[in-house]
């Protein structure tokens, strides 16, 4: 499984995902799920995946071959040159579901094995941020003031935290602790989500890639954060009066 979160604040937008895939207790392995695509001071776009790996890594490769150089590819389906964020939302719900159905046509009797969801979030010069969640048969919603994050995998343990502190105002900063704390209570408890992580974050009117990051397992920065909560809901709770 997986857990991929994103936020869309005033300031910019923070994404993050875990790099666990699970095929049984005894086949556990790693793969990237957070994917970055730009043309730095035009646009850039964020893309994170969860769900059947075949059907996620197909769609990735699709997309990434309608940008590519090659001349014999038809490019006006590339997410570089989608008039609109709403349009680059639009190629990756049809690639998706065009691929899981694909994928699940070969696979007889087998459409729940195929699922899978996207976070494509992003930017272009001229337009606004906007951040969606697609779904495997191509429809999405979208990231609003009144929800300013989404959620794709293992999404229930780290979402407290995101409903109490994710506002529109919260600063970059503010926000890479929000989603690393998520995290950190995903990874707590359930063991289908792990390390490393990566993160990547676009602040408003960039018009880049502002920060990635990989967060291997065993960090010194993530482990003394995760003991610093840790600590602190102990506090909180020996605190509390009933």
């Amino acid at each position: 499984m997986t857990y991929c979160v994103g936020l869309l604040l005033k300031a910019g937008m923070v994404l993050l995902s875990d790099t666990r895939t699970n095929a049984g207790l005894d086949n556990i392995a790693t793969y990237r799920k957070l994917f970055t695509f730009e043309v730095p001071g035009e646009r850039a776009i964020a893309i994170m995946t969860a769900g059947n790996l075949s059907v996620t890594q197909t769609t990735i490769a699709r997309l990434e071959e309608e940008m590519s150089d090659d001349p014999d590819v038809d490019h006006s389906r590339s997410i570089l040159k989608a008039p609109t964020m709403l349009r680059v939302a639009e190629l990756v719900g049809e690639t998706l579901s065009q691929v899981r159905g694909e994928i699940a046509g070969r696979m007889a009797g087998a459409e729940a094995i195929a699922s899978a969801s996207m976070i494509v979030a992003g930017q272009r010069r001229g337009g606004g941020m906007r951040m969606f969640l697609v779904y495997q048969e191509g429809n999405f919603i979208e990231a609003t003031e009144d929800t300013p994050f989404l959620q794709i995998g293992e999404h229930k343990y780290g979402k407290p935290i995101l409903d109490r502190v994710v506002t529109p105002d919260l600063g970059l900063a503010e926000a890479r602790k929000a989603v690393l704390l998520s995290m950190d209570s995903t990874l707590r408890s359930n063991l289908s989500v792990g390390m490393p992580l990566d993160m990547a974050i676009i602040a408003a009117d960039d018009l880049r890639i502002s920060e990635r990051a990989r967060i291997e397992a065993g960090d010194a920065r993530f482990a003394a954060m995760s003991e610093a909560w840790s600590q602190a809901l102990r506090d909180a709770f020996r605190r509390i009066e009933i």
